[in-house]
């Protein structure tokens, strides 16, 4: 018999040292509940992530995880799912990490359609280094290491998702939690690679895109109707709903149902393979030695 956990459950030891008022309190609260509400036990999840503020968070969660290089999650993480193909993979990270030197692994792990969700914390700026742009900062937006505006267009997250692949594509806003915590169940339940974009303000160094910002310029994808199986119309209003629209959907904007990468490896991921045993038989070594011969 298992216990039935409560949010509290997945609370770790250590407590979070984000800046008060930072979105990824709200992200780790999201997920916390999220995990308890879909009955999964602390040892049934692992939480892997790179470098930056919000990577930090495998350290504040009771699950499994791996806090591993800049951009380097979800190598670990598609690593940690095909050994431990039984176990609810979660990679988190902030945009720098997941959009920027991680972008080319985000990529291919959306093509290949492994069974785990990534949590991407954009904040639309590079916390962790005091404040630089990143690659969803707004065209314009002056920051340390754009002190005259910003002269690139910002990254289009969700439509990257989208032509790419993903077979769930999402965003959510840590300060709309009642949505949020339906997204990622979703999103974890989800059977293939889910993407949820969350909005996540930086308090310290992203003075423009604020809470309050999100608060005013955020809708719900669903109340206004949207089919999550129409791909056409996902790509419509990921590319309309930008932040110089000032109008932003939150919610699911795709999904369909396409073998995950695992289903094709049903052989050799049969057993787990952390399960697997070491060595092989006597008779084994023998058919090898004899092939030699």
């Amino acid at each position: 018999m298992t216990a039935t956990l409560e949010a509290k459950d997945f609370k770790g030891e250590v407590h979070p040292d984000w800046c008060p008022g930072c979105g990824d309190f709200g992200v780790l609260n999201v997920l916390q509940r999220a995990l308890a509400e879909l009955g999964l036990q602390q040892h049934q999840v692992a939480v892997i992530s790179g470098i930056g503020c919000s990577s930090n968070l495998p350290g504040f969660i009771n699950t499994y995880g791996m806090h591993t290089l800049h951009g380097r999650s979800l190598p670990n993480a598609q690593g940690f799912k095909l050994a431990h193909n039984d176990m609810t993979i979660v990679a988190v990270g902030g945009d720098g990490d997941g959009y920027g030197i991680g972008v080319g692994h985000l990529i291919h792990a959306m093509r290949r359609n492994i069974d785990m969700t990534d949590i991407v914390m954009n904040n639309s700026i590079y916390g962790l280094t005091t404040g630089q742009t990143s690659p969803t900062s707004n065209e314009g937006m002056k920051t340390k290491s754009t002190p005259f505006g910003n002269p690139e267009a910002p990254l289009n997250p969700i439509a990257m998702a989208l032509g790419s692949g993903a077979s769930f594509v999402a965003r959510a806003f840590s300060g709309n939690p009642k949505q949020a915590v339906e997204i990622y169940k979703a999103a974890i339940q989800h059977k293939g690679f889910a993407l949820v974009d969350t909005f996540s303000p930086c308090v310290t160094f992203n003075k423009v895109n604020t809470a309050q910002f999100y608060r005013d310029n955020t809708y719900d994808l669903a109340a206004e109707g949207h089919d999550k199986a129409d791909l056409e119309a996902a790509f419509t209003v990921a590319t309309r709903d930008t932040y110089a629209s000032g109008r932003i959907a939150t919610g699911i904007f795709y999904q369909n149902t396409r073998p995950c990468y695992e289903e094709g490896e049903k052989d050799t991921l049969a057993i787990p393979i952390c399960d697997h045993e070491l060595g092989i038989s006597a008779a084994r070594a023998e058919e090898l030695k004899d092939g030699f011969k």
